[in-house]
């Protein structure tokens, strides 16, 4: 039970009621949220208000029985949050999918894409677009290093030269320019594995004197994640600029439990004056193609180049041997805890393990045939996985550690289409119902932060992220005693429970559990500081 408190009215509360009265009546807002327990995003305890939009802006939070309204959403029992903000996610393709039914029913109004080193190149164009088509939640972008290194050296395993890091800079900057809110790499990808950290921390300045930030797919996430977490630290402290960790996790059994030490990595560097935070997702199993269990140096060049090598039986054989070698460093013996999440050469093998589809195409389910069976795969073209290799316990406690957003680590997904990872679906959701209701590992305002506040501060987006007068009015309703998430590893494709209305920039998208078919999302960039709100609330009332 959300036990809320009391609020005083604020200034603009106090100005707006002497407009008002200056005129002899009451305003009339465009949406008022009435009787809910507003959660605000700043981590404070809730308190019953109303909630008053006009223009897309929060312009009044308290208590508001004699408010006029052209609309109103009855909000009793119910919670009135900032819209989630969800700065890892890889809807790079939204403008194809613009209502983005899995993020906008989870209640997130905002998603950061260009995560993991891969973005679109030409960013302006791209944003243009997706702006003039009309989305749901509103759209900002990171630039990333894979798409700029593919685009001025290919897929190459060296350093650039002068000139290509020059080129590279320029695109960086230019990327800036046009609207990215920082640089992301992904360092267990081709080609970005194959860059030493001098040449990230030289394109993570051109971002980072443009104000963005550092956002990092590491090396490793498990068996040397020291290492990759001083690297990404070391990054950020060359830039100047702030480090986002991407999907915080501890991937390897037998190194479970090493993210106490990780958290304690970036508190010192906090400490130290450099702002590292970090982004994780509420799933002890995580999502990549199957390529990422290959050895970097098998996947240089072109599709031709990478199937060549996989035909050479000696070849074969170095990189199996590779492959057996980084799975037992992790503290596996075969690749069984790999399912198929979508394969488009054969969609039969979606859902299935790795060792149930070597039993099911070649007769045989040992570690040798799950390996084959890779190899078949990859030359069909690189299926996208889910790796169940992570823990509850290691899960719960970077949850817990104050600088951790709430991320999805999420495509814009087609219903029915593949078996994808449940994230998608359920994320927010999971966090609000499983870890924050049932297993109590945060408080609920606590979840909320970690949601709204939070991210807004790390990806400057300043007039967002709290329900605050003056702020843009992107909110969510839920019922705290019935959010859940019901997307299974089994069934992912099912939409989450207890979140019955999303307003984004003070338009309803869902309402009452139905979608509007409303597209007011904006592209978001970097900001500064909001308005003074009595800028906003000095407007005449509207004639009637």
């Amino acid at each position: 039970m959300v036990k809320p408190r009391t609020v005083k009215p604020g200034l603009s509360f106090v100005l707006s009621s002497l407009v008002a009265l200056s005129f002899g009546c009451e305003r009339e807002y465009d949406l008022v949220l009435r009787n809910g327990i507003v959660i605000d995003g700043s981590g404070a305890k809730p308190f019953r208000a109303d909630v008053a939009i006009n223009d897309g802006r929060i312009i009044r939070v308290g208590e508001g029985q004699r408010w006029k309204a052209v609309r109103s959403i009855d909000a009793r029992g119910l919670a009135v949050a900032p819209g989630f903000i969800d700065v890892h996610t890889h809807a790079d393709d939204i403008a194809k999918k613009p209502f983005a039914e899995n993020f906008i029913r989870m209640g997130v109004t905002t998603v950061v894409a260009g995560n993991c080193g891969g973005s679109a190149l030409r960013l302006g164009e791209a944003l243009l677009a997706i702006q003039a088509g009309g989305v749901a939640p509103n759209f900002a972008t990171l630039i990333g290093h894979n798409t700029v290194r593919r685009a001025v050296m290919g897929t190459e395993q060296r350093a650039p030269t002068p000139d290509e890091l020059q080129r590279m800079k320029g695109l960086v900057a230019q990327a800036m320019a046009e609207g990215a809110v920082g640089f992301s790499t992904g360092l267990q990808y081709v080609p970005g594995t194959y860059a030493d950290r001098a040449e990230i921390a030289e394109l993570a300045k051109a971002a980072g004197a443009a104000g963005g930030l550092y956002a990092t797919h590491m090396r490793n996430e498990g068996t040397r994640i020291e290492e990759a977490v001083a690297e990404a630290i070391a990054v950020g402290e060359a830039a100047g600029c702030p480090v986002e960790i991407s999907h915080l996790k501890i991937d390897s059994p037998n190194r479970w439990g090493a993210s106490a030490m990780v958290l304690g990595l970036i508190d010192d560097a906090r400490k130290r004056g450099v702002e590292v935070r970090a982004d994780q997702y509420a799933y002890t199993a995580a999502s990549a193609g199957l390529s990422i269990r290959f050895p970097a140096w098998a996947l240089e060049g072109d599709r031709e180049k990478i199937r060549a090598r996989l035909d050479d039986e000696r070849t074969w054989r170095q990189i199996k041997s590779e492959i057996k070698g980084l799975l037992a460093e992790r503290g596996f013996e075969d690749l069984s805890w790999a399912v198929v999440a979508s394969y488009r050469a054969d969609p039969s093998l979606d859902g299935l393990s790795i060792k149930q589809v070597a039993a099911k195409v070649k007769g045989k389910e040992d570690a040798d045939a799950q390996l084959e069976v890779a190899r078949d795969m990859i030359r069909g073209g690189d299926p996208q996985m889910i790796y169940h290799f992570m823990s509850e316990d290691d899960v719960a406690r970077i949850m817990r550690h104050p600088q951790v957003v709430v991320a999805s680590d999420s495509d814009v997904l087609t219903t029915g289409a593949g078996v994808p990872h449940p994230r998608g679906y359920g994320n927010n959701a999971r966090v609000l119902g499983h870890y924050v209701r049932e297993l109590k590992v945060i408080p609920l305002e606590e979840a909320v932060r970690k949601m709204t506040s939070l991210p807004a501060s790390q990806f400057q987006f300043a007039d967002r992220g709290l329900v605050k007068e003056g702020y843009v009015a992107d909110l969510v309703v839920f019922d705290p005693e019935t959010v859940s998430d019901r997307a299974t590893f089994e069934q992912p494709h099912q939409f989450p429970v207890g979140i019955p209305d999303v307003i984004v920039n003070g338009e309803t998208v869902i309402e009452q559990g139905r979608d509007t078919g409303a597209r007011p999302g904006r592209i978001v960039k970097m900001s500064p500081a909001p308005r003074p709100v009595a800028l906003w609330v000095l407007r005449l009332p509207r004639s009637r």
